[in-house]
């Protein structure tokens, strides 16, 4: 294990299309990652932290696996996080001149699974705050375009932050007077909604405000592996969400606007 990725050029196009529409492909960028993420997420799965999070449909088809924050117990995770290009590639496209890792991700949607990922931005959920911000969403198996992930280009200029919502529909926050999201799915014709076939090992990069949904992987005879890297840059602040947020982060002894740092949040480029 332990293994350095090979250099991966970030072009111009790609630094604008992440910058004007929140989000880009970036093809086999962590191809050389995939079976020592594959056997992180195995093991993951075998041994889930307290954060896991699994949803079984109400119609008994398969469940949708997830779990938060296990870069620091699963190897695989640690190695990918601190020997990969990820952080590198994180400061080009948030034009910042370090990059903070603030958490992983593994979803994985079982054959026949029909649990949508409904349209939501992440930020809102996060106990940080900042316009330099950028998850992967990294797929450790083939995905036809109709069940990959979808974003809507510019989203994440719009300047909103939308209501953060549980996966049953539910405000994830009381009180919370945030606009709601708005109803893509009735309205597509008013939205660019960018979305791409993947291949083991692409990435789609996207930016935290950046509105984004994936759909079931009902029909389909293969998994649905994905593990997602949460990346932060310069301008990266705590943010108190009351232990509410996902991941909840409740453990920690900042106060908000303090910068993002201690040992959850490790610098990996700079």
């Amino acid at each position: 294990m332990n293994i350095m990725t090979q250099y991966f050029k970030i072009y111009d196009q790609d630094i604008s299309n992440f910058s004007q529409d929140g989000c880009v492909v970036l093809r086999g960028v962590f191809k050389e990652w995939v079976r020592i993420l594959q056997e992180g997420v195995e093991k993951l799965i075998i041994n889930p932290s307290p954060r896991e999070r699994s949803y079984k449909p109400e119609d008994g088809s398969s469940p949708f696996f997830q779990d938060l924050c296990n870069w620091q117990r699963i190897k695989e995770f640690e190695d990918f996080v601190f020997n990969s290009c990820v952080g590198e590639i994180s400061a080009q496209l948030m034009n910042s001149k370090s990059s903070i890792f603030f958490h992983d991700h593994v979803l994985v949607k079982e054959p026949g699974s029909s649990i949508v990922t409904p349209w939501h931005q992440d930020q809102p959920y996060y106990c940080t705050s900042g316009l330099q911000t950028v998850s992967f969403w990294i797929p450790l198996d083939f995905v036809p375009k109709h069940i990959s992930l979808q974003c809507i280009a510019g989203s994440h200029l719009w300047g909103k932050i939308h209501k953060p919502k549980r996966f049953d529909g539910s405000d994830l926050f009381e009180n919370d007077d945030s606009e709601e999201v708005p109803d893509i799915d009735n309205n597509k014709e008013k939205y660019k909604i960018l979305s791409w076939q993947m291949e083991p090992g692409d990435a789609v990069a996207f930016n935290f405000r950046t509105l984004h949904g994936a759909s079931a992987n009902s029909g389909q005879l293969s998994r649905r592996r994905v593990f997602s890297a949460r990346v932060v840059g310069d301008d990266a602040i705590f943010v108190d969400r009351k232990g509410k947020g996902s991941p909840p982060f409740d453990h920690l002894n900042l106060k908000t606007g303090d910068k993002l740092s201690g040992e959850d949040f490790p610098l990996i480029f700079k």
